[in-house]
C-alpha cells in the first residue's frame, strides 16, 4: 500500500517561498506519475503540477497556468521523495496542498487536469497573506 505524507507548509508574505515535500513509501516502478493539488474550502480541488516518469531519470513535467513560472515539481528518487518549490507566492496560492500518485500508461495521463489518482495524502497547509 503507496502512503503519501506531506510536510513543509507554512503561512508566509506574498512574495516569499516555500519548499512543499511528499514522502512516499513502498514507491514502485509502476508509480510513475505523481502531482500536487489544491483546494481551498467550498472549491474544487485544482491540480498544480505534476511529474510523469518515463525512465529513471527522465522526467516531465507538467503545470497549471495559474502557476506556471512559479513552482517547479521535482523528485529524488533516492530519498522517494516529491517536491514542490514555491516562489513568488500569491494570497490567492493559500488553500491546503495535497501530493498524489498513480501508475499510468503515458505522460499524457498524467496532468495537472487529470483527477483519477490511485494514491492520496493529508495535505499540508499554505498560507499566504501579508
Amino acid at each position: 500500500q503507496v502512503q503519501l505524507v506531506e510536510s513543509g507548509g507554512d503561512s508566509v508574505q506574498p512574495g516569499g517561498s516555500l519548499k512543499l515535500s511528499c514522502v512516499v513509501s513502498e514507491y514502485t516502478p509502476t508509480t510513475n506519475c505523481m502531482a500536487w493539488f489544491r483546494q481551498v474550502p467550498g472549491k474544487e480541488r485544482e491540480g498544480v503540477a505534476s511529474l510523469y516518469k518515463a525512465a529513471p531519470w527522465t522526467f516531465y513535467p507538467n503545470y497549471a497556468d495559474s502557476v506556471k513560472g512559479r513552482f517547479f515539481i521535482s523528485q529524488d528518487n533516492t530519498k522517494g521523495t516529491v517536491y514542490l518549490q514555491m516562489n513568488s507566492l500569491k494570497p490567492e496560492d493559500t488553500a491546503m496542498y495535497y501530493c498524489a500518485a498513480k501508475s499510468t500508461n503515458g505522460r499524457q495521463l498524467c496532468t495537472p487536469g487529470e483527477r483519477s489518482f490511485d494514491y492520496w495524502g493529508q495535505g499540508t497547509q499554505v498560507t499566504v497573506s501579508p
